[in-house]
C-alpha cells in the first residue's frame, strides 16, 4: 500500500477481502465517515472503537444496538489478541496482527487506572485491601420558609373565633 503502515487486519470469517487496520485508533460503523465502514443494517452508525495500546488491540462498544463480542463472549470492552474472533453486530472477523510487548491481563481495563497510578506515582493513596469508604451524601437543603403576610390583628382574632366555633 505505497508505504502505508498496517497495524493489523480484520479478515471476514465468511470470506472476503481482509480489511487493513491503518491507524492506531479506528472507529468501526455503518457511516462513511468511520475509519472502517461496514454497510450492514445490523451495524450501528458508530458501532465500536479499536485502539492499539502498548502493542495490543483493545475494542470498546460505542453504545451500539447489536453489541460486540470477542470469541463469542458479549462485552462492552475487551482486549483483542491475535487470532481472536471479533463479532460486530452479526458479522465475524478474525483479528490478525503481530503483538508487541507484554501481553495485558485479559480482564484489565487500560482506562481503569490513571497513568500516575500505573507508574506508581499516584500521591499518598492508601495501600489497603479495604474498599474506599462511600462519600457522605451532600446535605439536603431545607426548603425556604414561606413569607408570612402581615395581617391586621382583627383578622387574626376573627379567624381564631371562627375556628373555635367549627
Amino acid at each position: 500500500m505505497n508505504g502505508t503502515k498496517i497495524y493489523g487486519e480484520l479478515t471476514p470469517c465468511g470470506g472476503g477481502d481482509p480489511i487493513p487496520m491503518l491507524r492506531r485508533k479506528l472507529i468501526v460503523g455503518r457511516r462513511s465517515s468511520c475509519d472502517v465502514t461496514l454497510r450492514f443494517p445490523n451495524v450501528s452508525s458508530r458501532h465500536c472503537e479499536l485502539e492499539l495500546i502498548n502493542g495490543y488491540w483493545y475494542v470498546k462498544d460505542l453504545g451500539s444496538s447489536n453489541g460486540i463480542r470477542v470469541n463469542s463472549e458479549r462485552c462492552d470492552q475487551k482486549w483483542v489478541f491475535p487470532g481472536d474472533i471479533l463479532h460486530i453486530g452479526r458479522h465475524k472477523f478474525e483479528v490478525g496482527y503481530e503483538a508487541a510487548g507484554e501481553r495485558p491481563v485479559d480482564d484489565e481495563n487500560p482506562f481503569a487506572r490513571s497513568l500516575l497510578e500505573k507508574a506508581g506515582l499516584a500521591g499518598n493513596r492508601r495501600q489497603t485491601s479495604e474498599p474506599d469508604p462511600e462519600p457522605e451524601p451532600a446535605p439536603v437543603p431545607k426548603p425556604p420558609t414561606p413569607s408570612r403576610r402581615k395581617t391586621d390583628s382583627t383578622d387574626d382574632d376573627l379567624a381564631m373565633e371562627w375556628l373555635k366555633d367549627h
